[in-house]
């Protein structure tokens, strides 16, 4: 680890930490604050990121496991596990695909897409609004940019890590 040897330096990691630590605490929130939010349709977070992920065009006919654990960014272990709550729920189904048998296609059912039109979505937007109070759009789009920029340097530590970060493992 290299430590910091000058003043600037120093002032630098601090104002790191106090960064990472916010957003620690941002995603600690989210998962409690956001679940609450859609508790009574029987979801958490991870199972409305899901639902998200299968809502966008693209993901229509269905997604990989692999695929959605990448965009996701999680271990195929968790979303497998979340998956398979899920489809006992009646909100996700998985198939064989039919290019690879291996591979498992995820997709979102009638019911979960009622659950997630109908009932989750008004009470997200509504959320998002709350969370939101006081921001400006170009506050949005500043703080998605960073938020990008931020990520990006993270996959980048993660390839030179070699990779086996959660959306890599088995």
């Amino acid at each position: 680890m290299v430590f910091p040897n000058d003043i600037g330096d120093i002032g630098r990691m601090e104002q790191a930490n106090r960064l990472f630590f916010r957003l620690y605490q941002c995603a600690n929130m989210l998962h409690k604050t956001g679940t609450k939010a859609v508790e009574s349709e029987g979801l958490t977070t991870q199972q409305w990121a899901v639902l998200g992920a299968l809502s966008r065009p693209d993901t229509q006919n269905g997604i990989s496991m692999g695929d959605l654990a990448r965009f996701l960014m999680v271990s195929r272990q968790n979303l497998s596990g979340l998956i398979s709550r899920m489809e006992r729920d009646g909100h996700v189904r998985s198939d064989p695909d039919g290019r690879d048998r291996r591979s498992r296609l995820v997709t979102m059912t009638d019911s979960g897409r009622r659950v997630w039109l109908e009932q989750a979505a008004p009470k997200i937007q509504r959320y998002y609004a709350q969370a939101l109070d006081g921001f400006s759009n170009s506050d949005l789009t500043h703080t998605v940019h960073y938020l990008l920029k931020l990520l990006d340097n993270m996959k980048a530590i993660d390839a030179e890590q070699g990779g086996h970060g959660p959306a890599d493992e088995d």
